[in-house]
């Protein structure tokens, strides 16, 4: 069984720093977990790497799309599945939670590339009509009768001998990776999210987000939005400041919830001195585990 780490926690709790250090010590590559990163231009608000601080560490899934493209989370899945295969030692690094716990486990999405002459050929079909033309291959299926894509979509894998009622539950695991999060207090982390946010401002990016909506490009994620809003007279100075804030504590709270419950972590306290050392020598232990 292929062998890997994930690093996850909040923004602003050192999972670039650590990552590489363990990139380093393992001779590793990383694959970023950030749906926002993988887009060109998304640079300052998305705390992406730059290239003079990558250590000359190998970095995947960065600034692999225009932001005018969409990158849904199944192409992210299929593309970590097959990094996960190339890379002697990959490292996983990001917050976006669903993503990489998708990339990991047995969630099945419709493919959007798929070949709609068969979906075509049930067009004379109405939804109930459809869903009873599945329980005929697949009788012990749950299903939405009205997600139409996802009906036709498990009438082809029953017509192919795969019904999904078989299949494993999406929360089983494809791999056994060794998944660290990094857990900051939440007073500490609230004046870490404020440092970051004034160096983002300083650094340039209310000027980010002014050149993405040149392109006509508004993008839905935290402090780009707020950023627009204020571009666009919609909030003041101030206001979008804080609501920068509190959408990030919220966000914080819920990754902190889906990492625990969902993916089952080992939790470092990430302002910990001797961090890096206990990282490295939970790695080790778990290489040399028989999985």
């Amino acid at each position: 069984m292929k062998k890997f780490v994930i690093i996850v926690g909040p923004t602003g709790s050192g999972k670039t720093k650590l990552s590489l250090e363990i990139a380093s010590h393992f001779h590793g590559e990383i694959i970023n977990g950030d749906s926002v990163q993988v887009y060109q231009g998304l640079d300052i608000g998305s705390a992406k790497i730059k290239e003079d601080e990558k250590r000359g560490i190998k970095h995947h899934l960065l600034d692999i799309k225009d932001p005018h493209d969409s990158y849904s989370v199944y192409d992210f899945q299929q593309d970590v599945r097959k990094l996960i295969e190339d890379i002697p030692f990959p490292i996983i690094v990001g917050g976006t939670g669903f993503y990489i716990n998708a990339a990991i486990s047995h969630f099945e999405f419709v493919e959007e590339k798929r070949d709609t002459a068969f979906d075509r050929s049930y067009d004379h079909l109405s939804n109930e009509q459809l869903y009873q033309e599945l329980i005929k291959y697949d009788p012990e299926i749950t299903i939405d009768l009205n997600n139409r894509r996802r009906v036709l979509r498990a009438l082809e894998q029953a017509l192919a001998g795969t019904p999904r009622s078989k299949k494993i539950k999406k929360d089983e695991r494809l791999y056994h990776p060794l998944i660290i999060y990094l857990d900051v207090d939440r007073k500490i982390l609230i004046d870490l999210l404020w440092q970051r946010l004034e160096k983002q401002i300083k650094d340039g990016f209310i000027e980010e987000v002014e050149r993405l909506r040149d392109q006509d490009i508004h993008i839905n994620a935290i402090g780009y939005r707020e950023i627009d809003s204020y571009l666009a007279q919609e909030l003041t100075f101030d206001a979008m400041k804080d609501a920068i804030i509190k959408a990030s504590k919220m966000l914080a709270k819920k990754q902190k919830t889906y990492f625990i419950n969902q993916m089952h972590p080992h939790v470092f306290d990430a302002l910990s001195k001797t961090l890096t050392e206990d990282v490295i020598q939970l790695i080790e232990n778990y290489m040399e585990e028989n999985v």
